[in-house]
């Protein structure tokens, strides 16, 4: 099998480092966890450091999803909205303990053809959503993916992982490129998301 990060997963980027870069962050995400037993995610930075991991250990699990940093902090926390028919999520800080969630993800729902994947709102103090601060167009099921920001700005990209040594990767294993000044972490949880909504099988966390 070819190696997809060369370092120990217990060497580990800080977070901030990734957020002050001056050149585009270049992430490995591996559909994968390193805890046995367990579906999730993994996912190094360049010099294959650990930068975040999901470890889902109730195959049950269908509403709720913690994104860790590399030493189980949790960074967000992701929860299905209740009697929701379409896919509508909550992204909270931390470990949810806070009564109001920090953004809303809706997935786009049309009867015809759309690039148009999913929106990102911000949810506002006074308990509503202010308006789409991002939004992701592409194919997550091709791992070709972008996160628009406002002003139409590019500030995340799906795509595929490049062939090493002619080996070519599947689509559990793919790049998450950041740009400079946007929230590794909130790209990452955007991922997690479009597994959910698009996952083009039944995906380990939705099991």
């Amino acid at each position: 099998m070819t190696k997809i990060y060369p370092n120990s997963p217990i060497s580990s980027t800080p977070l901030a480092s990734i957020s002050t870069e001056s050149e585009p962050a270049s992430l490995t995400v591996w559909r994968k966890s390193l805890l046995f037993n367990c579906s999730g995610f993994t996912v190094f930075d360049s010099n294959g450091n650990l930068v975040f991991r999901v470890d889902n250990y109730s195959s049950t699990s269908r509403t709720e999803i913690v994104l860790m940093d590399a030493a189980g902090k949790p960074l967000f926390t992701i929860r299905r909205k209740k009697l929701s028919i379409a896919d509508h999520w909550y992204i909270y800080d931390g470990e949810a303990s806070a009564a109001r969630p920090r953004f809303s993800v809706r997935k786009h729902v049309t009867l015809l053809p759309s690039k148009e994947l999913a929106y990102v709102n911000h949810y506002g103090r006074a308990g509503g959503e202010e308006g789409v601060i991002y939004g992701i167009e592409g194919s997550f099921s091709h791992r070709s993916c972008v996160v628009y920001d406002d002003c139409r700005r590019q500030v995340a990209e799906i795509r595929r992982k490049e062939a090493v040594a002619g080996v070519a990767f599947d689509g559990d294993v793919f790049r998450l490129v950041v740009q400079p000044g946007f929230d590794a972490a909130l790209a990452m949880a955007v991922v997690i998301l479009l597994e959910q909504m698009f996952g083009s099988r039944v995906a380990a966390l939705k099991d």
